[in-house]
C-alpha cells in the first residue's frame, strides 16, 4: 500500500481540493492498493468550474489557427509519451498492455482530427439573399463544457471529448473514473507542456457527488457522458431541467451474426477477440453471437477450445491477451450472470468461475481473475441475453436465418453496434440498411468509426441528438449563428410591418 493520494487539476495546477474523502485506487492484477483518489467536493467543483470559466473569454478569442497549434504541439507529446500512459492504464485497469497501447493510438486520432479546427469551424456565406442582404452563418464555442468518462477507457475515451471542445474554443472540465484516474493528470501535464492556458482544461476527480455538482452547476453549459444506460438516462433527463446540452453515451449488448458461409476461421478469430479483449469491458465487446443455420454445429466446438487456452495474464506481460477483471465488486457481478445463466438453462461450455490465478505471474495470486465464459443454447429471454454483463462472457444464439437474426437484434433495448461475417453481397447489403444499430461492421468485429466520422448508438445505447468526436463533436461543442447585414444605403424608406422575403 502507498500514501500517494491522486488529487485534482485546477486552473493549471494540482489541488488537494477541500474535500477529505478519498477512494482506494487497485492494481486488478495483484489485488494490492496501489493509492487514493480524492473525492471532489462541491466546493472543488465550483473552483474548477470558476477557473474554466474565468478562461474562456480569452481563449474563445484566440485564433483558431493558434488554438490549433497547441493541438499540434499536445500530439506531439503524446506521441513521445504514449508508452507511459499505456503503462498507467495497464497498472489501474488491467487491460494488457498492447491493448492499452491501442487506446492511446485511438484517442490521438482524435487529436489529429481536432488539428484541423480551423477548417471545422468555417461557416456558410450567402450574397444578396435579398436585395442588399448577405447572409452568412459561423459556429461559436459554448463556454465551459464538462465530461464524465468510464474507468474503461481512461485515455481514449477522454480524448472523444476535450481536444474537440478544446480546439473549438470552449474551455473544459474532466470528471475521470475513480477506479484508474491517474492518466487524467499525465494528460493535464502534457497539455500543459504544450502551451495550453491555465482554466482552459481542469481535472476533478471524484463519483456521483461530482457528477452532480456539475450536472447542476449554472455555468456549465454542456456535459458529455459515457456510462451505463441508467445513469445516461438520469443525466440527459437532469441536464434538460437544467437547461444543458448532453450528450450521454450507454450500454450495449453488441451482437455479431455469423452466416453459413462465413469464413469460419475468421470468424472465430472475430469473436474471441472481440468478446474477450479488454476482459470484455468494452462498450463493443462482442457480447452475443448470432449462429445462422447450420454453422453453429461447426463453429461452437472451436470457440470453446480457444475460449480454454486464452492467454490470461498480468498485463504486463507481452503475451497476454485478457487481463484480470477491473475490481473484486465488478468480478462479483460478472460471477452472478454466469450464475444466473446456468440457473436459466443455457449450456455453459467454458466456465471462467474456474480459472486458476496460479497461472497469471509473479504476485498475482490476490488479484481479480476470471478466465472467458462461453454459453450455449441462449434464447431472448435469458438474463445474460437481455442484460450488460461487461465481462468476458459469450452467450451464442442459434438462429434459423438471416431475418431472424435481423428481427431478434431489432428488438433488443440496446441498438450500440452489431457485426456480420458474411461472403454474400447481398446478405450485407440488406443488413447494413435494416438493422436499427448505430455502428455496423461487415466482417470487422468491432466497428468503431474513426476520429473523422464520430462514435454513437442508437435507442438506449444514445441519448442525445449529436454523436461524439468527429464533426458531430463540432456541432455539439458550437452553436450556429446566423448573421444577416445591409448597409444604410441600401434600405429602402418606411417601415415594414410584413414578414421580410426575398425581394
Amino acid at each position: 500500500m502507498t500514501d500517494a493520494t491522486i488529487q485534482h487539476y485546477i486552473n493549471g495546477q494540482i489541488s488537494p481540493g477541500t474535500g477529505s474523502q478519498t477512494q482506494d485506487v487497485f492494481n486488478p492484477a495483484t489485488g494490492q492498493v496501489t493509492g487514493q483518489v480524492a473525492l471532489a467536493n462541491g466546493d472543488d467543483v465550483n473552483a474548477a468550474v470558476a477557473a474554466a470559466d474565468a478562461a474562456f473569454p480569452a481563449w474563445a478569442d484566440t485564433p483558431p489557427i493558434r488554438r490549433a497549434r497547441v493541438m499540434f504541439k499536445f500530439l506531439e507529446l503524446l506521441n513521445t509519451h504514449k508508452d507511459d500512459l499505456a503503462r498507467a492504464i495497464t497498472a489501474e485497469h488491467g487491460k494488457v498492455f498492447t491493448d492499452a497501447q491501442g487506446e492511446v493510438a485511438r484517442g490521438i486520432d482524435i487529436v489529429e482530427f481536432a488539428c484541423g479546427i480551423p477548417q471545422l469551424l468555417k461557416g456558410d456565406y450567402t450574397e444578396q439573399v435579398s436585395t442588399g442582404i448577405d447572409n452568412w452563418t459561423t459556429r461559436q464555442p459554448l463556454g465551459v463544457v464538462a465530461g464524465v468518462t468510464p474507468f474503461n477507457f481512461p485515455v481514449m475515451v477522454p480524448m472523444w471529448m476535450f481536444p474537440v471542445a478544446i480546439a473549438a474554443g470552449n474551455t473544459f472540465v474532466l470528471k475521470p473514473s475513480p477506479l484508474d484516474p491517474s492518466a487524467s493528470l499525465m494528460i493535464a501535464d502534457l497539455l500543459k507542456q504544450a502551451g495550453l492556458p491555465d482554466g482552459v482544461f481542469n481535472v476533478v476527480q471524484g463519483d456521483k457527488d461530482a457528477v452532480n455538482a456539475l450536472i447542476e452547476h449554472p455555468d456549465v453549459q454542456a456535459l458529455s457522458f459515457v456510462g451505463s444506460t441508467p445513469i445516461a438516462n438520469l443525466l440527459y433527463e437532469k441536464g434538460a431541467k437544467h437547461g444543458k446540452r448532453i450528450q450521454a453515451l450507454g450500454g450495449a449488448k453488441n451482437h455479431m451474426v455469423v452466416m453459413p458461409d462465413a469464413d469460419l476461421d475468421k470468424a472465430v478469430d472475430a469473436l474471441i477477440g472481440a468478446a474477450y479483449g479488454s476482459a470484455g469491458e468494452r462498450c463493443m465487446a462482442i457480447s452475443v453471437a448470432v449462429l445462422v443455420g447450420d454453422v453453429a454445429d461447426k463453429i461452437m466446438p472451436r470457440l470453446a477450445e480457444r475460449a480454454r487456452t486464452l492467454q490470461v495474464k498480468n498485463g504486463e506481460q507481452l503475451d497476454a491477451e485478457m487481463g484480470p477483471i477491473v475490481t473484486a465488486a465488478a468480478h462479483q457481478r460478472i460471477t452472478g450472470y454466469i450464475d444466473k445463466g446456468v440457473a436459466e438453462g443455457a449450456e455453459l461450455l467454458v466456465d471462467g468461475r474456474e480459472f486458476d490465478a496460479s497461472t497469471t505471474g509473479e504476485g498475482c495470486a490476490e488479484g481479480f481473475w476470471m478466465g472467458g465464459s462461453l454459453f450455449d443454447h441462449v434464447t431472448p429471454d435469458m438474463t445474460i441475453y437481455k442484460e450488460e454483463i461487461f465481462g468476458p462472457v459469450l452467450a451464442c444464439v442459434r438462429v434459423p436465418d438471416i431475418a431472424t437474426a435481423i428481427r431478434l437484434i431489432n428488438d433488443h433495448e440496446f441498438g450500440n453496434g452489431v457485426s456480420c461475417f458474411t461472403e454474400s453481397g447481398t446478405v450485407a447489403r440488406e443488413f447494413g440498411r435494416r438493422i436499427q444499430v448505430g455502428m455496423v461492421g461487415i466482417n470487422v468485429p468491432i466497428p468503431v468509426p474513426m476520429a473523422w466520422h464520430g462514435f454513437g448508438g442508437w435507442k438506449r445505447s444514445m441519448f442525445g441528438d449529436t454523436h461524439a468526436y468527429g464533426e458531430e463533436g463540432v456541432k455539439f461543442y458550437t452553436r450556429q449563428k446566423s448573421i444577416m447585414q445591409r448597409w444604410s444605403d441600401s434600405i429602402d424608406a418606411g417601415a415594414e410591418f410584413v414578414m421580410p422575403t426575398a425581394k
